[in-house]
C-alpha cells in the first residue's frame, strides 16, 4: 500500500477487519479458556491445581518478553508479515496443545502459543491504522474494542459448553480451523512501509530478561516468595534494564522506543493505560472473592462479572465513534470517571445484595473502562509517526499486560496482609485501592489537555 493512501478501500477494507475479528477472537478466547479447563487438565495430567498454573503463567510469560521485539520486526519487516507469521505460530501451539499427553508438552506448546499471541498483539493496532482513514481511526479501534469485549465476554460460557461435550483438548483444536481461515483473509491486510535498519538481537535478549524478571518478581510478591528470590529478580531485571538502556543509546528506532516517550501526549496515555488496567484487573481478580464470602455459588459469580465484558462490548462501538470528534483527554477522563463511580457504588453495596442490584453496578464498571479504553488507544497510536506504528502499538500491548500483572500481584499482596481468614476484608480493601487508581488515571488523562 502506498504511504500516501488514507487507509483502504471497500471490500478490502471488510475482509482485513474479518481477518482482525478472527485472529483477535482467537487469541482473547484462549486466555479465558485456558483459566476455564485448569481443574480437567490438572485432572487429566495428574498434576496438583499450582503445577497447572504453568499452563497460564507460561502462555502470559512469552508474551511479556517479546512484544517490543515484535513490534521492532513489524516495522521492519511490516505489519502483516509479522501478523501471518504470529497466526501461523498460534495455530501450530494450538494444535501442538490439543496433541499434548503432559504437562511439560502443554506448557511448551503454550509458549509457542504465547510468542504467536505476541506476534498478533504487538502488530494489530498499528495495522488498524493503514486500514482506516485518518479521519475514522477511533472507528476501527473501537471495532478491534468490540471483539476483545464480546469474546471475553463469550469465553466461560463457549468453555463450559465445550468441556461439558469433549474433553479439554478440543479447546485447543477449535483454533486449528480457524487459524487456517484468518491465513487465507490475512491476504486483505495492508501492506506498509519498511524500516532501513537492522534487528538487535542484543537488546531483544535484554528486553526479555527485564521484563521476564520484572514480572517474576512483582509474580512473587503476589504468591508469597521469599524475599531473597523476589530481591534476586527485580536485581536482575534492573541490571538487564541498564544494560537496554546502555545498547539503545543513540539508535534511530530502538526495541524500547524511548524516543516516542519525550512526546508528553504519547508519554502520559501509555501512564493512564497501566494505571487503569491496574484498578480494573484489582476490580476483576477481586470481585469473585468478595461475592463469594458473600456466599454466592460459582455460577452466580460468573453471571455477575459478565455484565462487565457485557457492556464494554456495547459501549466499544460508540466510543470508537465519539474518539473520532472528542478529545481523548476529557473522553478518557469521563470515561475513567464512570469507572471510578462503578467501583465506589459496587463497594458501597450492601450484604447479601439482590442479583440486578450488583449487575447495574458492576455493568457500569464495564461501560466507563471501555469508554476509556478506544479514545486513549487512538491518541497513543496516533501520536506516534505512523513509521513508527508497531513501536506505539508495542507500547500500548505492554501497558496492558504490566497493568494487569501489577492489578493481580497487589490483590495477592493485600490477601496475604490480611489472612485466609479475612477473605471478605482483603477484596473489599482491593476494591478500595482500584477506586483510587481509577481516580489517578483520571487525573492523568485530563493532564493531556494541557500539553
Amino acid at each position: 500500500m502506498s504511504e500516501m493512501q488514507d487507509g483502504l478501500p471497500f471490500p478490502q477494507r471488510a475482509w482485513a477487519m474479518a481477518a482482525q475479528a478472527i485472529v483477535i477472537t482467537m487469541a482473547v478466547l484462549d486466555g479465558s479458556i485456558a483459566n476455564i479447563a485448569l481443574p480437567s487438565i490438572a485432572q487429566d495430567l495428574a498434576v496438583s491445581p499450582a503445577q497447572s498454573i504453568w499452563v497460564v503463567n507460561s502462555y502470559q510469560l512469552a508474551i511479556t518478553i517479546s512484544l517490543l521485539p515484535f513490534a521492532a520486526l513489524g516495522d521492519l519487516y511490516g505489519y502483516r508479515r509479522v501478523y501471518a507469521w504470529g497466526v501461523a505460530v498460534f495455530t501450530l501451539g494450538s494444535a501442538g496443545c490439543a496433541l499434548s499427553h503432559s504437562l511439560e508438552g502443554l506448557t511448551i506448546a503454550r509458549v509457542i502459543q504465547g510468542f504467536g499471541a505476541s506476534g498478533l498483539m504487538s502488530v494489530n493496532v498499528a495495522l488498524v491504522r493503514f486500514i482506516f482513514p485518518r479521519a475514522q481511526l477511533g472507528r476501527g479501534i473501537g471495532l478491534n474494542g468490540l471483539f476483545v469485549s464480546a469474546s471475553a465476554a463469550a469465553g466461560p460460557s463457549i468453555a463450559s459448553g465445550v468441556l461439558s461435550v469433549a474433553h479439554w483438548p478440543a479447546l485447543f483444536a477449535i483454533n486449528v480451523p480457524l487459524g487456517v481461515i484468518a491465513m487465507v483473509l490475512i491476504r486483505s491486510l495492508p501492506t506498509t512501509p519498511l524500516a532501513g535498519h537492522r534487528f538487535d538481537w542484543r537488546s531483544a535478549i535484554a528486553n526479555a530478561c527485564m521484563f521476564g524478571l520484572g514480572l517474576a518478581g512483582v509474580d512473587g510478591l503476589g504468591h508469597g516468595e521469599s524475599w531473597p528470590l523476589v530481591v534476586l529478580e527485580f536485581s536482575g531485571a534492573l541490571a538487564a534494564g541498564l544494560l537496554l538502556s546502555r545498547l539503545q543509546r543513540g539508535q534511530r528506532a530502538p526495541i524500547l522506543p524511548v524516543e516516542l516517550f519525550a512526546n508528553p501526549v504519547f508519554a502520559l496515555s501509555a501512564l493512564t493505560s497501566v494505571c487503569a488496567f491496574v484498578s480494573s484487573t484489582m476490580a476483576l481478580v477481586s470481585l469473585p472473592f468478595l461475592f463469594a464470602a458473600n456466599g454466592m455459588t460459582t455460577v452466580q459469580i460468573g453471571l455477575l462479572i459478565t455484565p462487565w465484558s457485557i457492556t464494554s462490548a456495547g459501549m466499544a462501538l460508540l466510543a470508537g465513534r465519539l474518539a473520532d470528534r472528542v478529545k481523548a483527554g476529557i473522553l478518557g477522563g469521563i470515561g475513567l470517571g464512570v469507572l471510578t463511580i462503578g467501583l465506589l457504588v459496587v463497594w458501597l453495596a450492601p450484604d447479601q445484595p439482590a442479583f440486578i442490584d450488583m449487575a447495574w453496578r458492576v455493568a457500569l464498571c464495564g461501560a466507563g473502562f471501555a469508554l476509556f479504553q478506544a479514545p486513549n488507544n487512538r491518541l497513543l497510536i496516533s501520536s506516534a509517526p505512523r513509521e513508527r506504528s508497531g513501536a506505539a502499538g508495542g507500547v500500548l500491548s505492554t501497558a496492558r499486560l504490566l497493568g494487569q500483572t501489577l492489578g493481580a500481584a497487589l490483590v495477592g499482596v493485600v490477601f496475604s496482609l490480611n489472612g485466609a481468614t479475612n477473605v471478605a476484608s482483603g477484596a473489599s480493601l482491593a476494591i478500595e485501592l482500584g477506586i483510587a487508581g481509577s481516580a489517578a488515571a483520571m487525573v492523568v488523562s485530563l493532564l493531556r489537555l494541557r500539553v
